[in-house]
């Protein structure tokens, strides 16, 4: 005869090894769900990865951009994760240090900061009626440029307006970097002069063309213009393609409505003018950027062995 519910019930609270699961056995308690038993599995398997974190891990091999590990490390940021599955784990000191240049990492922007340091230092501590000559000389004006483009285009971007405490020489910094570290020296260089080249036209020639026009006086072609911050401008907009959208958006908004309040202020029009200009053109460059990030990212292909001669 068969045993009642009650009995079934009692037999598998007092042996439960073995009998049923008591979601099979009384007939009042609900089964348990899918979802419930993959939140439990989850959660099992989330202890065993916290038991797994406390054990000792192999040392990793030192790299170019990775530190050297001690064989007790644990594990406990590559064993954390979050609700979707993607590791977490807070960012260490030496990826805070990724965010300023170094010679083995960022060798453009490490040489050409150098470089801009040497100089303002120097110009700081020189006669300022030689500092005052030296940048007449090397500005990117409408003389200047009709004469010897090259050379003022080149000598102007060693020069930062304001010294080395502006917020675009901290800039150059931050930017500069992030972007030689996703798209590579060569390419980051090239977003840098194509930018400070871009802009530095779209603003001259039409002051050229207005003094051959007679709208402004001949004064004009010698207006003076140097320094770092249209290519900072482009730079910046070519980054802002390489990042998430939440750090995208605040990046272009905010730069936006700083370059958009100094030309309301109408202080300098024409160079307010070239770094939104400079903004555009680095915007532009979106699809080479994350085309390059793409290329340096991707694995490099395995080479085939050589077979050996019999």
């Amino acid at each position: 005869m068969e045993r009642s519910t009650t009995e079934r019930a009692d037999t598998a609270l007092a042996h439960p090894e073995a009998g049923a699961p008591l979601g099979d056995v009384l007939d009042g308690l609900p089964h348990q769900r899918a979802g419930h038993r993959a939140a439990s599995a989850s959660a099992s398997a989330s202890a065993s990865a916290s038991a797994l974190a406390s054990a000792p891990v192999p040392a990793r091999a030192p790299g170019r951009d990775a530190p050297t590990a001690t064989a007790t490390e644990p594990a406990v940021a590559e064993a954390a994760v979050d609700g979707a599955g993607a590791p977490v784990r807070a960012p260490r000191l030496w990826e805070l240090r990724e965010l300023f240049p170094t010679p083995a990492g960022t060798p453009f922007t490490f040489t050409y900061a150098v470089v801009l340091a040497a100089v303002s230092v120097a110009a700081a501590h020189a006669d300022p009626s030689l500092v005052h000559a030296l940048h007449q000389g090397s500005s990117t004006d409408v003389a200047h440029l009709a004469v010897h483009p090259m050379l003022v285009l080149i000598a102007s971007a060693l020069w930062i307006a304001g010294g080395i405490t502006s917020p675009y020489a901290i800039g150059f910094l931050l930017v500069l970097t992030a972007l030689e570290r996703r798209t590579g020296g060569l390419r980051a260089a090239g977003v840098f002069l194509l930018g400070h080249m871009a802009a530095t036209l779209a603003t001259e020639v039409p002051v050229g063309l207005a003094v051959l026009a007679g709208h402004l006086p001949g004064s004009s072609l010698h207006r003076l213009d140097y320094g770092i911050s249209f290519g900072v401008a482009t730079s910046a907009g070519a980054l802002a393609g390489l990042l998430s959208p939440w750090l995208r958006l605040p990046l272009l908004t905010g730069f936006g409505a700083m370059l958009v309040a100094d030309l309301i202020a109408f202080t300098d029009p024409m160079t307010e003018w070239g770094h939104l200009m400079a903004l555009a053109v680095g915007i532009a460059t979106w699809p080479l950027v994350r085309r390059a990030r793409a290329a340096r990212a991707a694995p490099e292909a395995p080479v085939p062995p050589v077979p050996a001669l019999a």
